[in-house]
């Protein structure tokens, strides 16, 4: 993985948006380890740098998608900004930043037998604020500049696969921030194809 391209990549999208607070952000994310950080523990780009590579994944899924759309229904830029794309996608992660710890694991070689590597442990002990809505809290904390749509796109960017569904008020929020803004959908459907198409490894379909 080329770790000090895919930053350059990311910083390079991040300041084309023009934002206020963004170069704040940049450096916050810097300090907080996010360029080194994996995307999961055990799942999708679980090594170092995964979890930036993973959000230019979805960045540029969500681009891919915004312009389609838009090639449909011309009517949809207002509503699906190009700066909102990328500020939602490439920072609806955010919140993973600090949660993976470097620790030991077992796992089969070729061979069937245990041996000891080095993977992730994950834990929420440092600011246990949840997922998206943890994402927004530390942007807005690090001052940056969002929009009520990228807000919503970057809180319900799990959609019905958040923790906090278990909620009847959650899913009500969730059903509303989807109808009144196009970009919460867009977002969802981008961090989807980003982690479930784009990064699916030859391992984890072998472990089918």
């Amino acid at each position: 993985m080329e770790l000090e391209a895919n930053k350059a990549e990311f910083i390079r999208l991040l300041k084309s948006t023009q934002r206020e607070g963004v170069d704040y952000v940049i450096e916050d994310l810097e300090e907080a380890g996010f360029f080194q950080a994996p995307a999961s523990s055990t799942q999708h780009l679980n090594t170092e740098g995964g979890l930036v590579q993973h959000s230019l994944n979805t960045c540029k899924a969500a681009l891919m998608l915004r312009e389609q759309m838009i090639k449909m229904d011309n009517s949809l830029q207002k509503d699906l900004k190009e700066d909102s794309c990328i500020i939602a996608s490439l920072l609806h992660d955010v919140c993973k930043t600090n949660i993976y710890k470097r620790t030991i694991k077992k796992r089969k070689n070729e061979i069937g037998i245990w041996e000891d590597c080095e993977g992730y442990k994950c834990t929420y002990a440092d600011f246990p604020m949840g997922h998206g809505e943890k994402s927004v809290v530390m942007l807005l904390l690090s001052g940056l500049e969002l929009t009520d749509a990228e807000m919503l796109a970057i809180r319900w960017h799990m959609g019905p696969w958040d923790v906090a569904m278990t909620s009847f008020e959650a899913t009500k929020n969730l059903d509303a921030a989807r109808k009144k803004y196009p970009l919460c959908i867009l977002i969802q459907c981008a961090d989807g194809l980003a982690a479930g198409i784009m990064e699916r490894s030859v391992e984890e379909l072998e472990n089918l």
